[in-house]
């Protein structure tokens, strides 16, 4: 828990977002069933969403944050950085979280480290890939850049990030593939990017399937240490948990373990 200005304690936040029709309520009701088992401390559920119908009671609904562009400019896949306005309307410690995940042990160690801003480092989700060392600049860069699947910060406290590129989207949009690669220069900019410490969010592809031919022979498992499978890449959740994402080079053998945690029946 963080504690207010009066000195009361209050609860963190976790907060997920859900817009369109490619998630179902049915993740947003998962995802904060896994929270709950998973989190012992005080917490609130909340979701950002253009559509509540079907979310379950203890989850709050509150409308997605507008991204503030400027006319003219419509280009809205970048809409996660409205979580960094300073008018959000609330407080406190949050937890980000994407639907597309399956937490399967503690989040207490996600709100213990001290530090303004975690997230994961997206090179520890996918395996090395050598020709980026032809442009060392540019590895590096990548090597620096946060997967935005998991992040905790303090709410209000990073309204740069969302001022900086309403300043200029289409320069941004131009200079940067995808919005957490901008996050993440923003943030490294002014020394508040850490990361978790890996193993604590796992990939299913590179990490639970056993990697060539020993996909073959050996059906997913959980690494040691995991709390959170991420579904970096492809295949994606729900292709992989109900037993798609087979490749030539690579099985993808009987994870109802995971699907079970997914949906509550297992711890």
């Amino acid at each position: 828990m963080t504690t207010d200005a009066s000195g009361q304690d209050r609860p963190v936040l976790i907060l997920t977002m859900k817009w369109g029709t490619l998630y179902g309520p049915d993740y947003v009701n998962n995802l904060a069933r896994g929270v709950r088992r998973h989190l012992a401390r005080p917490h609130r559920f909340i979701c950002f969403t253009d559509d509540a119908a079907g979310l379950e009671p203890g989850i709050e609904a509150l409308p997605l944050p507008d991204l503030g562009l400027p006319p003219g400019h419509k280009d809205s896949r970048w809409r996660k950085l409205a979580l960094f306005r300073r008018d959000l309307g609330l407080e406190g410690t949050a937890l980000f979280l994407d639907l597309d995940l399956v937490i399967v042990d503690s989040l207490g160690p996600f709100f213990d480290l001290p530090g303004d801003f975690f997230i994961i480092r997206d090179d520890d989700l996918f395996r090395p890939k050598p020709l980026r060392r032809l442009n060392p600049e540019r590895d590096a860069f990548l090597h620096s850049v946060g997967n935005s699947s998991v992040f905790r910060y303090e709410l209000g406290a990073h309204g740069y990030i969302l001022d900086t590129f309403l300043a200029d989207p289409s320069d941004a949009t131009a200079r940067f593939e995808i919005s957490q690669q901008f996050q993440s220069a923003q943030l490294a900019a002014r020394g508040h990017l850490h990361y978790w410490p890996r193993g604590w969010c796992v990939s299913f592809k590179n990490d639970c399937v056993p990697r060539g031919l020993r996909s073959f022979r050996h059906d997913p498992a959980l690494p040691a240490g995991a709390k959170i499978v991420v579904f970096a890449g492809s295949p994606k959740m729900d292709v992989a948990l109900h037993g798609g994402g087979q490749k030539w080079y690579r099985r993808i053998g009987d994870v109802r373990w995971l699907r079970e945690i997914w949906e509550g029946k297992r711890g």
